[in-house]
């Protein structure tokens, strides 16, 4: 009887165990991806850059003293004159209000001493001695004036805050920067480019800069040209002055830097992807992961073309506004759930 029962509970935990593996959802694959679109034929060389903003500045305190609130957020757009942060300006209320009584008492004396000084009853060197402490008092409600205006923090210049590096409660020292602001009307992409290829470009050279993440593709403007090449890479670093009216490029973005002329043929516009995204099966014949709208990755057999830079030329297989795992594949099986 006891063994009976014993077998009963065993089969109920196996199936209770079977009944619990079968209910766990295995979590998405995490993958990036690359919508597939066509582009012209281009002759030149493509390179990887960072973007960076125009002009930077770092916003301080000019005095020392307890941080009483920071009234703008990184992200936000401020105007120049727009107050940013306060300081504590208990202290220098006090100051001032003692520089202002000092300067009416020194006033009040300069009145009086007028009167015998215009009667000729006030020797000169004790008349000048008055007017010289009036002018102290005076001097001294000016700094004492400017110090309480300087608790409060305005900002120089029009732009974007960057960073945001003091709190409120904190205590800023002099020329602490409490915050940064950013110039992104225009922005700069930082590219580095090999020594072997850095003669190729002048300030002049043509570029097409694509930025996925903010889903906008540019012409560039002038380039900057760096003059000392890094020691380790032997790269020199060049800089392409773009516009950014509508914002939408910010700084520490990837972009896609195209150097040289678009040249355009009557055939249909070719299909470029990421070099690392096709893949070969056994038998030699290439093909991309794809995801479907579900959600799942397949196979995808294409064929291919010309190389240009890290970017290959797709002939066949796939078509514009599909979408194609460019990093994570190695984790990948046929009808895999992913997220991207």
């Amino acid at each position: 009887m006891k063994k009976g029962i014993i077998g009963l509970l065993t089969v109920l935990m196996v199936c209770s165990c079977s009944e619990k593996k079968g209910s766990e959802v295995k979590a998405p694959t995490r993958v990036k991806t690359e919508v597939v679109s066509s582009a012209s034929d281009m002759t030149g060389q493509s390179f990887v850059g960072i973007i960076e903003e125009s002009e930077g500045t770092a916003v301080s305190f000019t005095g020392m003293g307890v941080v009483k609130r920071v009234l703008v957020n990184e992200g936000q757009v401020v105007n120049r004159g727009q107050l940013i942060a306060e300081m504590d300006d208990t202290q220098a209320r006090n100051l001032l209000a003692g520089a202002d009584a000092q300067m009416n008492q020194a006033n009040d004396a300069l009145e009086r001493y007028k009167m015998l000084h215009d009667n000729g009853s006030l020797p000169e060197v004790q008349w000048v001695e008055i007017q010289s402490k009036v002018a102290q008092a005076k001097s001294q409600y000016e700094v004492a004036k400017k110090n309480l205006a300087d608790c409060r923090l305005t900002a120089p210049v029009s732009g974007i805050i960057g960073k945001k590096l003091v709190g409120a409660g904190e205590t800023a020292m002099p020329s602490q920067a409490v915050v940064t602001i950013l110039d992104i009307s225009s922005v700069k992409v930082k590219v580095s480019i090999p020594e072997a290829e850095i003669s190729g470009i002048t300030a002049s050279t043509p570029s097409t800069i694509n930025v996925e993440a903010a889903q906008k593709q540019v012409n560039g403007g002038r380039i900057e040209k760096g003059i000392q090449a890094d020691a380790l890479t032997h790269t020199y670093e060049v800089r392409i002055n773009v516009q950014n009216g509508d914002r939408k490029l910010l700084p520490g973005m990837v972009a896609s830097v195209f150097f040289g002329s678009e040249k355009r043929k009557m055939q249909n516009e070719k299909i470029f992807l990421p070099v690392t995204a096709v893949q070969k099966r056994a038998d030699g014949s290439l093909f991309v992961w794809t995801v479907v709208n579900d959600s799942t990755a397949h196979r995808t057999s294409v064929t291919t073309g010309e190389t240009q830079g890290n970017r290959i030329v797709i002939s066949s297989g796939i078509e514009n506004g599909q979408r194609v795992v460019t990093e994570g594949y190695q984790k990948l099986s046929e009808g895999t759930k992913v997220t991207f």
